[in-house]
């Protein structure tokens, strides 16, 4: 769902001027902008903070995840900007964000261990010139009953996306908006990096993933799921489909 308004386009424009001064470059000298792609640090600034942690999301978290069930983002992850190019950034293709790591490998299970939401913080106007993420409609259904059976140790990132029946027939939307609106997805969200950039300015996002208290229950005594754990009941067939 993308929530319009997270944050105030006032808090998106302050948060861009500290990403300029981090990337070294200039916003009105576009013959420095050479690569495609960089990717920022993250950084634990007060207007980072402010965004990730407004009213409207925290009242959000609550609805999606369960109100208790949820930390508080402690910051906004690693902010991947994109510039105006006839190239495409070598990484970014269809993929799932990891959960955890084993070993050197990115993975995740049916209980989304370490992350209750995939969020996509638009920090400037993204149309479809500005290189918006890709998403595969209604993927997060078909994750659930191949992760099943690599119990509570997962799954790596890279088999998982070898062996979803289906998803690539799935439709694409686009992730587009204003500064300051916010995409909060479920964990098992198939997506991607989008064609070149072709706007004018770069377009700068965040990707953070909010942490669960808890992994997802599956078969809580009493019932009171989440509509995160409610979509990947559906996608094992314990749920109908609405």
């Amino acid at each position: 769902m993308r929530l319009e308004a997270a944050f105030p386009r006032a808090l998106a424009e302050e948060c861009c001027r500290l990403l300029w001064a981090a990337s070294g470059l200039d916003p009105d000298d576009p013959s420095r902008w050479t690569r495609p792609m960089i990717r920022l640090p993250f950084s634990d600034a007060e207007p980072f903070v402010r965004a990730a942690n407004t009213p409207r999301l925290l009242a959000a978290f609550d609805q999606l995840v369960g109100r208790g069930r949820w930390n508080p983002p402690p910051n906004l992850g690693t902010f991947p900007v994109r510039f105006p190019s006839n190239e495409v950034p070598a990484e970014g293709g269809w993929h799932i964000d990891s959960s955890y790591p084993v070993g050197e490998d990115s993975y995740l299970n049916v209980w989304s261990r370490k992350r209750a939401l995939l969020m996509l913080f638009l920090f400037t106007d993204i149309g479809l010139d500005e290189a918006p993420s890709r998403i595969y409609v209604g993927s997060h259904l078909d994750v659930p009953p191949v992760l099943l059976p690599a119990g509570q140790e997962g799954m790596s990132v890279h088999r998982l996306m070898t062996i979803i029946p289906h998803v690539h027939q799935r439709e694409i939307a686009l992730a587009t908006g204003n500064a300051g609106d916010v995409y909060l997805c479920h964990p098992f969200l198939v997506h991607a990096a989008s064609w070149p950039h072709r706007g004018k300015t770069p377009r700068f996002i965040a990707q953070p993933r909010l942490d669960p208290v808890a992994p997802f229950q599956l078969a809580r005594a009493v019932g009171d799921y989440s509509p995160v754990e409610i979509a990947v009941r559906i996608g094992l067939g314990l749920e109908p489909i609405p």
